[in-house]
């Protein structure tokens, strides 16, 4: 952007010549010098105005300074004292050479000048006094020193034309502020003493330079080197970012990647982050190593796009021997500063070729290894190098790699243990959770369980248990938490709900015992918070596919939500209950009819709960995505987890169970009243057996006839009327069963060798896969499994 001075800008001669050494500008201080006009130079060779001996034009470098022989208009010689400066491409200007010399030359100022009294010669300050028209009049020998030019050979000149860069512009208008509102500004700024050399941070501070009565006469202008400060603030601010930015995650890859991202470009070109394989050493990495040492890389992060540097991909390991950066960094404990063109590594480089080449491909000249230490164990190392930096790493690098390293090393350990305990909790998880469903004539079912994404492994669960009579038992539950105790938990509860399941509890009494549990487990954990410190929700049913009636009762969990065939899902109005392990509220059963065909989805509250919306409209997506479902649970449950869930996974862990209600038709099931008679036992079992023949299961007749006869006999002998049999069988199992009103369950006894006696029971259980005893609201029921074999049908 061009900026419009107040004053003369002839006073100065000045060209510019571009990169093939045309004359592209040339100012009118330019044609008072030499006699030329414009239109007859530009666009021709700038070689033309030079004396046979002048050296070529454009010089080499950054900045150029020298007297030469230039051609005048009219013929002659012209000495001229010139200063160029390598123009870059900035503000719509091209690069090239800006050329000035002064015209007014070196003057004697008058005793009264206010701008000679303001002149420091001695003054260990850079200071540089500027007239009204902004050219220089004085400056001392400090200031001199930082231009690196003779004051004699600048008077005269324009900020912008000693110093040919984009902030000596902004230098200038700094000082045009200055002189016309005549208040003190102070400009830092970034720029080259010399013109050579690394970029020094400067701070300018311009003041109004007046005589006598105040007037503005000029501008004086000190500069100081704050090039220490700078470095001291950008250090701090560098470790406060890597406090913020590393260990935004528990995941030990994305934080090797942040403390990459932290490095470049601030400390380095091109950095790796190495890190130790704790299965290597046990499980737990070592305090200290010894060489070989085999790391897998974990991130790696350069200036340039692809990392064209990098010899392995994240994820790939290398074993490194004794003489590398890394090996060396990690025996040793402590960070190695290695100059590559000073031969530091050429023994690793000379062995690992493909290093070496990209060494000297990219001109890698330094690399600093700094060791990742975390609680006294070695986690790894970050190697750090320069290629486009021409700045070797110094002390002051070192110390700060190892500060932003110390901290990312902690960052590194917790997500590290953190994967750990949720390795090891998934795998509890895993071990605890049913592998498969079991196969029943009640029901079809499907599960899927999923962690949570970022709190981990938690302690949801859900079972699918056969009961008496073809009947089919369904959990799901949520343990309160995260982690390895979650799960512990998790399986008890799980353990415990088996136990209460076999021995047929209903609903409502299986959630009170396990309430019970439960408080216990909360009183054993030793916290004196109260109850409720372990706790847990969970839903339970029971289907019955003879009656296809389904009982459910719920602890503080979300109802199930059904869809019958044909029809449109919908939640089942259920009583709440509370939470397992606060108390105080009793359980409440409900009893459902579920037709053949229906598909009723049991869950945990990760599947509808969400930050991003509330908890309706999960619901209202679950019914939508249940609504889709054509033949395939498997398929159903899938695209249930795809249409709630986040494509980063859920807040909280998910666990999801679908079943299938399937009915057992009436032509399997035969039921008899048994009279109090004794005698009539016989005609009984000649009945079962003609049923049996009926059925086409002749084959398991014997055994299903002594099995009955034993507990009719029982049950007439010692049970209460009206006495009730029933046979139920399905392709694999036939199931006998006797019901009478006397609530005393029998149990198994040995009999003595001359009993007469008490052998029936023990009988029928040599005789079955299973038998046990179930309470009813009328009293209880004796049943018992006989195993049908391909033969039998």
């Amino acid at each position: 952007m061009s900026r419009v001075y107040p004053f003369d800008d002839a006073a100065t001669a000045r060209a510019v010549i571009d990169d093939d050494g045309t004359l592209v500008e040339w100012n009118e201080g330019a044609r008072r010098l030499l006699g030329h006009a414009a239109q007859s130079v530009l666009g021709r060779p700038a070689a033309r105005l030079l004396a046979d001996d002048a050296p070529p034009l454009p010089p080499t470098g950054l900045r150029w300074q020298g007297t030469v022989g230039l051609r005048h208009r009219d013929g002659r010689t012209v000495p001229v004292w010139l200063l160029a400066h390598r123009r870059t491409p900035h503000d719509g200007h091209d690069g090239g050479w800006v050329v000035v010399t002064p015209l007014t030359g070196a003057r004697s100022p008058a005793e009264d000048d206010p701008l000679t009294a303001a002149g420091l010669v001695q003054s260990p300050c850079a200071v540089a006094v500027y007239d009204a028209e902004l050219r220089l009049r004085r400056m001392n020998d400090a200031m001199a020193e930082v231009i690196g030019l003779p004051e004699e050979r600048l008077h005269g000149l324009r900020l912008v034309e000693i110093g040919g860069r984009p902030q000596s512009e902004e230098l200038e208008q700094g000082m045009l502020q200055v002189l016309i509102t005549g208040s003190p500004l102070d400009v830092q700024t970034a720029m080259r003493a010399c013109a050579e050399g690394p970029a020094h941070a400067w701070l300018a501070r311009m003041a109004p330079v007046r005589d006598a009565q105040g007037r503005v006469h000029g501008v004086c202008l000190a500069a100081h080197d704050v090039t220490d400060n700078h470095r001291a603030r950008q250090r701090l601010q560098l470790v406060n970012e890597a406090s913020v930015r590393v260990g935004s995650t528990l995941d030990v890859t994305r934080t090797a990647e942040e403390l990459a991202e932290v490095c470049v470009p601030a400390l380095a070109d091109f950095v790796t982050i190495d890190l130790l394989d704790p299965q290597d050493y046990g499980g737990e990495p070592p305090a200290r190593l010894t060489a070989p040492v085999t790391l897998r890389r974990a991130a790696h992060r350069s200036v340039l796009d692809g990392v064209p540097e990098a010899v392995m991909t994240p994820g790939q390991t290398e074993e490194y021997p004794e003489g590398s950066p890394q090996a060396d960094s990690l025996t040793a404990g402590h960070t190695i500063i290695a100059s590559v063109t000073a031969g530091d590594t050429q023994p690793w480089l000379t062995w690992n070729a493909r290093r070496g080449e990209q060494v000297r491909r990219f001109g890698i000249h330094s690399s600093m290894s700094v060791p990742i230490q975390a609680r006294g164990l070695t986690l790894g190392v970050a190697v750090l190098t320069r290629h486009r930096r021409a700045d070797p790493f110094a002390a002051d690098d070192r110390l700060l790699a190892e500060e932003i390293t110390t901290r990312a090393a902690v960052c590194i350990d917790n997500a590290r243990r953190y994967s750990r305990e949720r390795e090891t909790a998934l795998a509890l998880q895993r071990s605890l959770l049913p592998r498969t469903l079991p196969r029943t004539a009640a029901l079809q079912a499907s599960s899927r369980y999923l962690p949570a994404a970022r709190a981990g492994v938690g302690g949801d669960w859900f079972d699918v248990i056969p009961l008496s009579g073809m009947r089919v038992a369904m959990i799901v539950g949520d343990v309160v938490g995260h982690g390895v105790e979650a799960s512990a938990t998790m399986g008890r509860l799980r353990t415990a709900v088996r136990t209460l399941a076999d021995i047929d509890l209903a609903p409502d009494e299986l959630l009170t015992h396990l309430n019970d549990l439960v408080v216990r487990l909360s009183e054993e954990s030793g916290v004196d918070a109260g109850p409720g410190e372990v706790g847990a929700t969970c839903l339970y049913a029971v289907y019955d596919p003879v009656s296809k009636c389904c009982t459910l009762a719920r602890a503080g969990h979300p109802p199930p939500v059904v869809l019958p065939p044909g029809g449109t899902p919908r939640a089942l109005e259920l009583p709440a209950g509370p939470p397992l392990g606060l108390g105080g509220l009793p359980f409440e059963s409900t009893e459902v009819e579920l037709p053949e065909g229906t598909v009723i989805a049991l869950y945990t509250d990760g599947l509808v709960w969400s930050r991003d919306r509330d908890p309706d409209t999960s619901r209202e997506l679950l019914h939508q995505a249940l609504g889709a479902y054509a033949d395939s649970l498997d398929a159903t449950c899938d695209h249930v987890l795809h249409t709630l869930l986040p494509p980063g996974g859920a807040a909280d862990d998910v666990a999801l169970l679908l079943a299938r209600t399937q009915g057992l038709p009436a032509a399997q099931v035969a039921t008899w009243d048994i009279p109090a008679e004794p005698a009539l036992v016989a005609p009984i079992r000649k009945q079962v057996v003609e049923q049996l023949d009926a059925w086409r299961l002749s084959e398991a007749a014997f055994t299903a006839e002594l099995v009955v006869s034993e507990l009719v006999t029982n049950a007439i002998r010692y049970g209460a009327h009206p006495i009730r049999l029933r046979l139920i069988h399905d392709a694999t199992t036939l199931i006998c069963e006797v019901s009478d009103t006397n609530p005393t369950a029998p149990h198994l006894r040995r009999a003595k060798t001359f009993d007469e006696g008490g052998r029936g029971l023990l009988l029928v259980a040599q005789l079955t896969q299973r038998w046990g005893s179930r309470h009813t609201p009328d009293g209880k029921t004796i049943w018992a499994e006989l195993p049908l074999f391909e033969e039998d049908r």
